[in-house]
């Protein structure tokens, strides 16, 4: 080991920090000391008009509908599941929940039925809050294999109530009618709820294997805001998220829901992830919680807006990106930008930069980025422009927020500074050595380490998986290290990582290669929309490549018809030349053994429905290499290559 961490300051903070008891103690905070509970707080939009939702309103809701559960024979620690889309509604059930010390079991929408009885038998569920028609008959098709599930309650409120199905109206009809004889239940219920009590169980995603309940505490939450405050000072109680992310995914419930209650800031639910664009000018918001392919997709449509019509508004963006980036770095480096390109700057914004800025509602300072890797050229665009993007690191077993760039030191591909009450220690992945331990007090700028597994310490970290002993042994060792199962290091003493140790490829040469970092230098082409890099024990590496229709309709139309339907794979010469074109150019910035030598042309996306992503957007290698194995041994077998 090269270092040791002094904690006392670590210590000094637990002692200093504020001493609430549950989440819904940070409620209350919010609506009766930081605000008052007259203040708008939720926003939807209902039948083409945004509805403002106070936390008065909010308040009286969750009174009823914790009667309701009072009256269902609910005890502390019983779980209730909830398969809902963002809406006010969630939030009123998540802060009944915490009221009452039940544990929320929010279901992916995206689950298969097979999958949605998993977790609902695994937890053990004895209520399921349904939120439209497709899901509820999604659970219908399974609930005689699921016992526990006492009732359901549907919460658009317009189905005809039979045997365990009710409407949502109808729950809180009775917990009113009820609550005077259940306050004070209610309330002693409430009294006894602490900070190391479960909060929810999220199951992770289950890229491999069958999915696993991590079990997170208030407190595991609650140390999170107290973290990501000191980090990121920028965000504020006048604040406005947008919310688009789905609230069942731990990223967007820590860092827009709780973070949120905990700063006083308000939010405005998205219509859908179609919609953003449209609901971004209509709210006009601050912050959004993100993950990076929303914003390389806005990066893509930016630059092909501005530099499609070629000629001087070409020129101009050009010029402007350039002048950006030269102010960003000056400032970045600590210096003074100085007068002339500081004049050249305010000129940038006032010709561009501003134009950008008003699409996106004009008042947007800052991305949180996380759920996956942000190419680093995607974050330092945004930066030219003069817009923030705070890259942050975390999993579902971390509550999840680790680390974060910090809001006036931004480090593109890195993923920031280790929270204030965390440690993060770097391991050798053969000799199992600690290399290094970082904690927010030893931060030194210029640091830098070897690569090894990333391992965390700290409040923030869940108690373990439900019901689960050997996949919590499996992932804690005897020093009390959870395991991340990511590969990175420390780089100018910000985190940085490389990529999931289970994705790492070793070819049949003996290179071990991580792919996530070649597939973000393949995906600066406008004309790749999805790359999937294969060559674990081979001898070279490969790529699947999902090609941009947008830049297909443009460059080269007469190819069009080829991605509306068809075989799984394109086999079509003039496209596999056009997207070559670009392979080759972009593995010249490659390593030889990092660069692809064939690809499939997939015709199809990967997605979340198709069952080859996550539901933050990652492909299951797994699934991806055992659905096309077929195809990938012919690829290697052909003597024909475009590259």
């Amino acid at each position: 080991m090269t270092n040791m961490i002094d904690t006392t300051t670590i210590e000094a903070r637990f002692k200093s920090e504020p001493q609430f008891k549950s989440l819904h103690h940070l409620f209350l905070n919010a609506a009766n000391n930081i605000h008052t509970p007259s203040r708008p707080y939720l926003f939807q939009k209902i039948k083409g008009q945004w509805v403002e939702f106070t936390y008065a309103y909010l308040l009286e809701q969750i009174d009823y509908v914790t009667s309701f559960l009072i009256s269902e024979g609910l005890q502390k620690g019983d779980r209730v599941a909830i398969m809902l889309e963002n809406c006010p509604q969630y939030y009123i059930l998540d802060q009944s929940l915490q009221k009452l010390g039940l544990v929320n079991v929010s279901i992916y929408p995206t689950l298969t039925p097979e999958e949605t009885a998993f977790i609902i038998n695994d937890s053990g569920s004895k209520l399921l809050f349904v939120g439209n028609t497709f899901l509820l008959k999604k659970y219908l098709k399974v609930d005689s294999t699921c016992p526990t599930m006492q009732k359901v309650i549907f919460v658009p409120s317009e189905m005809e109530e039979s045997g365990k199905v009710i409407n949502y109206t109808s729950a809180i009809e009775a917990g009113k009618n009820s609550f005077d004889s259940n306050k004070d239940a209610i309330e002693k219920q409430f009294e006894s709820v602490g900070k190391e009590d479960l909060a929810t169980l999220i199951y992770t995603s289950g890229t491999t294997g069958v999915p696993k309940g991590a079990m997170l505490t208030h407190y595991n939450f609650m140390s999170d805001c107290y973290d990501a405050q000191e980090l990121c000072p920028a965000i504020e109680k006048t604040d406005m998220y947008l919310s688009y992310l789905p609230l069942s995914h731990v990223f967007e419930r820590m860092a827009t829901m709780y973070l949120g209650i905990y700063i006083g800031a308000q939010v405005a639910f998205a219509e859908s992830i179609e919609k953003v664009a449209t609901n971004i000018n209509e709210i006009r918001p601050t912050l959004m919680a993100t993950v990076p392919r929303l914003l390389e997709r806005v990066h893509e449509k930016v630059v092909k807006n501005a530099t499609e019509p070629g000629g001087i508004k070409a020129k101009i963006f050009w010029w402007a990106l350039g002048v950006g980036e030269k102010y960003r770095k000056q400032l970045d480096s600590g210096n003074s930008a100085g007068v002339f390109l500081s004049f050249k700057n305010n000129l940038a914004e006032k010709l561009v930069f501003s134009k950008i800025k008003a699409k996106m509602g004009g008042r947007l300072k800052m991305f949180v980025s996380g759920g996956g890797a942000l190419p680093p050229h995607v974050g330092e665009f945004f930066a030219n422009l003069g817009l923030k993007v705070q890259e942050g690191y975390g999993l579902t077993e971390t509550s999840p927020f680790v680390t974060v760039n910090e809001f006036d030191r931004q480090v593109y591909g890195t993923v920031g500074r280790v929270g204030p009450r965390q440690m993060v220690a770097i391991q050798n992945i053969e000799t199992k050595e600690i290399i290094t331990i970082q904690s927010y007090d030893s931060f030194n700028p210029s640091f830098e380490c070897a690569e090894g597994e990333i391992l965390c310490k700290g409040p923030n970290i869940m108690k373990g998986y439900w019901q689960n002993k050997a996949e919590t042994d499996n992932v804690f060792d005897a020093d009390g290290w959870f395991h991340t199962g990511d590969i990175g290091r420390f780089d100018r003493g910000y985190l940085k990582i490389t990529d999931r140790l289970k994705n790492m490829l070793k070819t049949s040469l003996g290179k071990n290669i991580y792919p996530t970092q070649i597939e973000n230098v393949y995906l600066k082409s406008a004309r790749i929309d999805q790359i999937f890099i294969i060559g674990d024990k081979r001898e070279y590496l490969t790529a699947i490549i999902v090609p941009s229709a947008e830049a297909v309709a443009e460059q080269l139309s007469s190819k069009a018809d080829l991605l509306k339907s068809g075989d799984e794979f394109i086999h079509d010469s003039a496209l596999t030349a056009w997207l070559a074109e670009d392979a080759k150019k972009l593995g010249n910035g490659l390593a030889k053994f990092e660069r692809i030598k064939n690809f499939l042309v997939k015709r199809e996306p990967f997605s979340v429905e198709n069952g080859d992503m996550t539901i933050t957007l990652k492909v299951k290698r797994k699934v991806v290499m055992e659905r096309y194995i077929a195809e990938i041994d012919t690829m290697y077998a052909s003597v024909d290559c475009p590259l």
